[in-house]
């Protein structure tokens, strides 16, 4: 069984976006040792243009090979005219809107996204499925989150979109581990309690 894991930045209290979602602010933060932790541990989860453009786009994929993502956050991509923002993973994005793809790569899930997320996890494959925003989507698909990476930057936003965005009952997380780094970024991990 493959592991769902929600890959996901964040502020000091929680949000990862302001009111609107937006969590350039926190792109602050990605400085040389954070990147080199990025590239080192989770090359994968860096859109492909960025890879290219840091001269990284040969690293072989380490944790994940697939990846699903709201239609917000693959609207950030489509807004730079970027169809296939992750063509080293196979990508999925969750929208009952979106319609059509607009790349051949990119498979939109309108309906039966729990049986999509199933049936990838069912899969074999030594690599994993990351889960990359949004609140929404996070939420809908909390029974099937496995792993938790959590990314926190020094900052506050005091309001904004939270990392779960829908009502649930009470989901329990085992500690993995922690890593800090100079810039005040903390990188947490926690596992499913199953």
């Amino acid at each position: 069984m493959r592991k769902l894991t929600y890959f996901i930045a964040c502020s000091v209290d929680g949000f990862i976006g302001d009111v609107n979602g937006d969590g350039s602010a926190m792109v602050a933060y990605v400085d040389e040792e954070f990147l080199d932790f990025l590239k080192s541990e989770y090359p994968e989860t860096m859109p492909t243009h960025g890879r290219r453009a840091l001269g990284f786009d040969d690293l072989e994929n380490k944790r994940f090979d697939t990846i699903i993502q709201g239609r917000a956050s693959y609207d950030v991509a489509l807004k730079e005219d970027i169809p296939s923002p992750y063509a080293h993973l196979r990508q999925y994005v969750a929208s009952r809107t979106l319609g059509e793809s607009p790349s051949p790569d990119v498979e939109i899930v309108a309906d039966g996204l729990l049986d999509k997320v199933r049936e990838l996890k069912a899969e074999d494959g030594g690599l994993g499925i990351y889960l990359c925003g949004g609140s929404r989507l996070a939420g809908e698909l909390i029974d099937e989150i496995d792993e938790l990476v959590i990314k926190t930057y020094p900052m506050v936003y005091g309001a904004g979109m939270p990392m779960f965005g829908t009502g649930f009952d009470i989901a329990r997380f085992t500690f993995g581990g922690v890593r800090s780094f100079g810039n005040g970024a903390v990188v947490r991990t926690y596992d499913r309690e199953r």
